[in-house]
């Protein structure tokens, strides 16, 4: 078994009139999984998603809302900071579609553990309200999908992006078998993850950091908080909102982490999913919008997911 990444060039159709999400952030990420060493990575294009998927954790009339309003030219402003272009809807659909792919091979045992790259985001999208610069909760529908399609009695969401899961919280609140984590720098948008919402079973963890706390602080927060969380818990698949917009280089946040900080991280995870799970784990891409480090960051969780240190590429 080896990592599966999946994508689709449907993400370079959604275009958001000028945001800091946009097209190049894929071909950044794309950019920077090119080199030899991701020679073993098998790469797979996303499928199609179905609007059944998307009922397993949003309401109908918010599905309904979404693509009604969908512009045929032009834009439309679905929220201040989701702007829908004519190619946002079937990228949209390419993400449902991609992260459930990933969940079928990793919960059959065809993959190790995968990694989804699409657009748009989806990590502040909430039951029935878009959030963020995203329409459909990705991490919330791997989960649900995994208990659905494949019999997972609990799964473990885990958000490393700048901003707070805000999304997952309010989807999976009131719901024992799904755990939300998130560390997050507050204050910041959107404003929620302080460490007493904690969801009806105790089941959110939220971790709030602040300005300039650093990679020591983001690892601790994981290693010595979350993780052990996590243990207890026991998922049977680990899924994570990778949000690289934490990093010193990107500037809509401040807790000034470096690339090696995304690949410890997710080395510490992968062991923890190795001892409790199997390895089972489904990560997918969120924040990170200056080009350079999202590429970098990328890199270095998608090392680490394959089992290479980056540090032996590096200086190899």
């Amino acid at each position: 078994m080896t990592t599966l990444y999946v994508s689709h060039p449907s993400g370079l159709d959604h275009h958001t009139g000028g945001l800091a999400e946009r097209p190049e952030r894929l071909l950044a990420i794309e950019e920077g999984l090119a080199g030899p060493e991701f020679a073993r990575l098998r790469r797979e294009l996303a499928p199609r998603g179905t609007v059944e998927t998307l009922l397993l954790v949003h309401a109908p009339e918010y599905i309904e809302h979404v693509m009604a309003v969908a512009p045929r030219e032009g834009f439309y402003r679905l929220t201040d900071t989701m702007v829908m272009s004519p190619g946002t809807l079937e990228a949209a659909m390419h993400g449902v579609g991609g992260v459930t792919f990933c969940v079928d091979e990793v919960m059959s045992g065809r993959a190790r553990n995968a990694l989804l790259a699409t657009r748009p985001n989806g990590h502040h999208v909430k039951y029935d309200a878009s959030g963020g610069g995203g329409m459909f909760n990705k991490a919330a529908i791997a989960a649900r999908h995994a208990q659905v399609a494949h019999g997972a009695d609990r799964v473990a969401i885990l958000d490393f992006d700048a901003h707070h899961g805000d999304g997952a919280q309010d989807i999976f609140w009131g719901d024992p078998d799904v755990m939300a984590c998130s560390t997050h720098e507050m204050p910041l948008y959107p404003g929620t993850g302080k460490a007493r919402e904690r969801g009806v079973h105790g089941q959110i963890v939220n971790v709030p950091l602040k300005a300039g706390d650093g990679g020591e602080a983001f690892l601790a927060a994981w290693r010595d908080i979350i993780l052990p969380r996590v243990v207890e818990f026991r998922p049977d698949l680990i899924v994570i909102a990778a949000g690289f917009d934490a990093h010193s280089e990107d500037r809509l946040s401040h807790l000034e982490l470096q690339d090696e900080d995304y690949a410890a991280v997710t080395r510490s995870i992968m062991a923890v999913a190795d001892k409790i799970c199997g390895g089972r784990i489904v990560s997918e891409v969120e924040g990170g919008y200056r080009l350079e480090p999202l590429a970098r960051s990328v890199r270095a969780h998608a090392l680490a997911l394959m089992g290479i240190h980056s540090d032996l590429v590096n200086h190899s």
